[in-house]
């Protein structure tokens, strides 16, 4: 036993972290559900007023973020490993940017036809957000809480694969049917997006999962 867990049992746990993680993630779901929403409809300035949303929860997450680093240099002991905190901000900042990023360049390129995958896709990313809420939530007794955190962490593993097939279907489809350069390659750069903002989703759970094994 190395003398951080040694220090834990004497010292008074921070539980200071535990809010800041709950509103993070509860920001995470947010941007989820609001991305569905832009989905939802076909109007370009209603779009756009959503993504403006989308873009307003980004910048509260970096609130969110930064309160997570300050924390992090004033505490003394943490509930977690110091690294692990800080990639658990970074990689739930992560997702919320790609969210971002991907409606904003929805708003930008305008394609003229959504694929159907984009709507899939967006539940899954919707879907993966609401278990790492649940795990974040689970951590404020980590160790009495473990088979939960490692069922919702399994499956953003299994969203992630499903995701993966979308995105290889509706690569292939684009490829197949899409004769327009321009509309090939928006829509091929938003798929990519899409798919990489679950690979960030499974980043965090990975970052959960650590901490678990580190509490063994």
């Amino acid at each position: 036993m190395n003398i951080d867990k040694i220090l834990k049992f004497f010292v008074p746990k921070d539980h200071s972290f535990h809010p800041l993680f709950e509103e993070d993630a509860k920001n995470l779901v947010k941007a989820t559900e609001l991305f569905k929403e832009m989905l939802s409809s076909t109007d370009p300035e209603y779009r756009e007023k959503i993504h403006k949303e989308i873009k307003d929860v980004e910048h509260i997450g970096d609130e969110i973020t930064d309160k997570m680093y300050e924390q992090l240099n004033k505490s003394f002991i943490t509930p977690f490993d110091r690294e692990d905190i800080h990639e658990l901000a970074s990689n739930i900042d992560d997702v919320v940017d790609s969210i971002n990023g991907v409606s904003r360049r929805i708003c930008l390129y305008k394609p003229k036809h959504m694929l159907p995958e984009y709507k899939k896709m967006a539940d899954m990313i919707h879907e993966a957000a609401l278990e790492i809420q649940t795990s974040v939530h689970c951590l404020s007794d980590a160790a009495a809480n473990k088979e939960e955190i490692t069922r919702a962490c399994a499956k953003v593993t299994a969203i992630e694969h499903k995701v993966d097939e979308y995105y290889y279907s509706g690569v292939s489809e684009l490829f197949n049917s899409e004769k327009d350069a321009a509309e090939l390659l928006k829509n091929n750069k938003i798929l990519e997006i899409l798919e990489r903002c679950v690979d960030e989703e499974e980043d965090v759970t990975d970052t959960i999962k650590s901490m678990l094994i580190k509490m063994a």
